[in-house]
């Protein structure tokens, strides 16, 4: 649903020559049945396009009159016509969809011309409690459609971007088409600053807790009874990825969580057991490794050796893509900027600080 541009005026300017906010003004007509639901409570909404694009909104009757500078005033436009079309096709919009379409508009403004209404119109499935599963952005409808046309498909971005889950929600999916006989989701062992070998019990007893996070989204998307009843059976295994040595896996869809935490030598393991008919998944977060500081990470490697082979597609999410609560994308956003001032202190430092060579030399000059 567009919104239909009734107005447009433009004032002369001052004899100064200057122009002030205000000076250019849209008038759009809006679907009065759904203000409300995109103004939000209490205009929280308008509000906040206001504030981030420095215009001001007025209503009145079904015309909506926004004023500024012209580039903020139609892009604040067009954060309202993308609302509105949410709201005509029944789209919750709550605090997460409308900084997205804002942010998508103020940073992206060439991504944000496509309508980013349409973007969570397919569905992946439901969870047991009915809730649809879908990609909510960009980034994420990408992410879901290279999984379904590559065999291995890389997802990597920071947490909260929906790489595992949606992983997971393709490979239910294709599991209950019967498009793969088995899913198997591992992760790599590695501790996230604890220790939990001492813990009492046997060997899957001592691993559970590392892949407590693959039990939860299964329970929720499959429900419990018919994940037990199909782990019983062998059709679903959850695994430390050192299960996987010295095995072939054939018809599966296979998802490695974490990936940041395997060695070079466990991701190359990993990939090459990779049979016919099977699809594998590999996600993980490069900011956020449990390894040593003196390894390097299989993912990093991985993603350098195989980003010219046919049917691998890597895709890179970004905070945009958080959907988790908006205050996580704000520490997203914190935690690289601090991360990219240390680095580029850290240059500067290698950089003004002289080789031992040079320094050598210049002591045997003297």
């Amino acid at each position: 649903m567009k919104l239909r541009q009734t107005e447009t005026d433009k004032q002369i300017k001052s004899k100064t020559g200057d122009w002030k906010l205000g000076d250019y003004s849209e008038s759009i007509t809006v679907a009065s049945n759904y203000v409300q639901t995109v103004f939000g409570q209490f205009d929280a909404n308008i509000k906040k396009i206001e504030k981030i694009f420095n215009v001001s909104m007025i209503l009145r009757d079904d015309k909506l009159k926004v004023s500024g500078t012209e580039d903020k005033v139609k892009r604040s436009i067009q954060v309202i016509d993308q609302l509105f079309d949410m709201a005509d096709r029944g789209a919750v919009l709550d605090e997460q969809k409308v900084d997205y379409v804002i942010s998508m508009v103020n940073d992206h403004p060439q991504e944000a011309k496509e309508n980013l209404a349409e973007i969570d119109r397919d569905i992946i499935c439901h969870t047991t409690n009915g809730k649809p599963i879908k990609p909510k952005t960009v980034g994420q409808r990408s992410y879901v459609n290279a999984i379904e046309k590559s065999m291995i498909v890389f997802g990597v971005g920071p947490a909260g971007t929906g790489k595992t889950y949606l992983a997971m929600a393709k490979a239910i999916t294709a599991f209950k088409n019967n498009e793969v006989g088995r899913i198997i989701l591992t992760r790599p062992a590695i501790e996230a600053g604890e220790k939990l070998g001492f813990l009492p019990g046997d060997l899957q007893s001592k691993v559970d807790p590392y892949l407590r996070p693959l039990y939860d989204a299964l329970y929720e998307i499959m429900g419990a009874e018919s994940f037990m009843k199909n782990m019983e059976k062998g059709l679903i295994e959850v695994a430390p990825l050192a299960y996987m040595r010295g095995r072939t896996l054939d018809n599966a869809y296979i998802v490695l969580d974490e990936a940041q935490n395997t060695t070079p030598a466990q991701m190359k393991m990993f990939l090459t057991r990779i049979g016919f008919g099977s699809k594998a998944i590999v996600t993980g977060d490069l900011s956020q490794k449990d390894l040593p500081h003196d390894a390097q990470s299989g993912l990093d490697v991985a993603l350098k050796v195989l980003k010219d082979i046919d049917d691998i597609s890597i895709c890179h999410l970004t905070s945009l893509d958080v959907v988790r609560h908006p205050l996580v994308q704000k520490i997203v956003n914190a935690y690289e900027k601090y991360e990219d001032k240390m680095s580029r202190q850290d240059k500067s430092r290698s950089g003004s600080r002289p080789s031992s060579s040079r320094t050598a030399q210049k002591n045997r000059g003297k």
